[in-house]
């Protein structure tokens, strides 16, 4: 017997990627429910060779569900996510409303999964941001190597991370440059995108930090280890999907480039494609589509001892967000931590 799958948001990029998930991994669904908001009631999404129509979000009864995928947004979250889960479905969160609650586990399974099992206080489990999900993929196996005291990193975060308006913004404002006359008006973005970089993502906080970049810290603490000092500085580049990092990371103890190459290369999840040749690492280009978490360019940053320099790639719809929701609902069956519907 199969397990029964809600996916709230499922005409979101997101969304639509976590139907693409459950099929490609074969994930055991015996049932597969999308879930949208009202006006978007009947409209059809793709399940494997399967066109299924989405469902009334407000009128789903929820205990014929073993897991909801959660993808509308953090409000949608925090209003449904505990009715969900009190009729004994199992809700995976995408959005940030859940992260930081102490009685919800946070989970990337490569580096955390033993977490998982707090996830009945709440019955939810969340999702790490999409940023910070690819760079712990990384940072576990080198800190149980070496222990990672801090790490600097900048990110290259693409449009798709910001939804689909924010995808047909890049596109029409790309289009745009080329005919002459046509106004460029930014509008899900506060600059144009296009050709451009804006080092700005989600609101700025008091310290001159913005969330996104609080986000990462906060998250790699509460996943990997509170001791680690995290600084972050995190752009919005003309990228449609593939979120980048160069990475800057201090150890405890010494680690050769050569080590951390091994080491990176036995771990889950992530692939090394390190050439010291023109075109001898991965960019977001072709990260897309690919589940695993690349990493390029691994070097020693002689600015501190025991420091390594690196760049990491990964599809931001994938790792970030629907494989890895995918992932922590394959964790819990693989650990029988959870109890069908009946």
């Amino acid at each position: 017997m199969g397990y029964r799958v809600a996916i709230v948001g499922a005409t979101g990029n997101v969304g639509r990627e976590m139907l693409n998930v459950l099929s490609e991994r074969q994930f055991p669904a015996d049932e597969v429910f999308p879930m949208a908001s009202r006006r978007s009631v009947g409209s059809e999404v793709s399940y494997g060779e399967k066109t299924l129509k989405c469902l009334d979000l407000e009128r789903f009864d929820f205990s014929r569900a073993d897991f909801c995928l959660m993808s509308a947004g953090g409000a949608v979250s925090k209003e449904w996510s505990p009715r969900i889960a009190a009729t004994g479905c199992t809700v995976i969160d995408n959005s940030s409303a859940w992260r930081y609650d102490q009685d919800v586990p946070l989970i990337v399974p490569e580096v955390n999964a033993d977490a998982v099992r707090g996830f009945r206080k709440k019955n939810i489990i969340a999702n790490p941001n999409c940023s910070t999900a690819q760079l712990v993929v990384v940072l576990k196996p080198l800190h149980e190597y070496a222990t990672v005291k801090r790490v600097v990193v900048a990110t290259y975060q693409s449009v798709s991370g910001a939804g689909k308006d924010a995808m047909d913004e890049l596109w029409h404002q790309t289009k745009g440059k080329y005919v002459p006359g046509q106004e460029i008006e930014p509008k899900k973005f506060p600059k144009e995108i296009a050709f451009n970089v804006i080092p700005h993502i989600d609101a700025f906080m008091e310290d001159g930090y913005t969330k996104e970049e609080w986000k990462m810290l906060a998250e790699t603490k509460k996943i990997l280890d509170p001791k680690i000092k995290v600084t972050a500085t995190c752009a919005r580049v003309p990228v449609f999907v593939g979120h980048s990092e160069a990475v800057n990371i201090e150890f405890e103890k010494p680690i050769t480039v050569e080590e951390a190459r091994n080491v990176l290369r036995e771990a889950p999840g992530v692939m090394v494609v390190d050439k010291r040749e023109p075109g001898g690492y991965v960019t977001p280009v072709e990260a897309a589509g690919e589940f695993a978490t690349f990493v390029s360019r691994i070097r020693e940053d002689a600015t501190v001892e025991n420091g390594l320099a690196m760049w990491i790639v990964s599809d931001n719809l994938l790792k970030g967000a629907a494989l890895n929701a995918v992932q922590i609902a394959e964790t819990l069956i693989n650990r029988n931590l959870l109890q069908q519907a009946a």
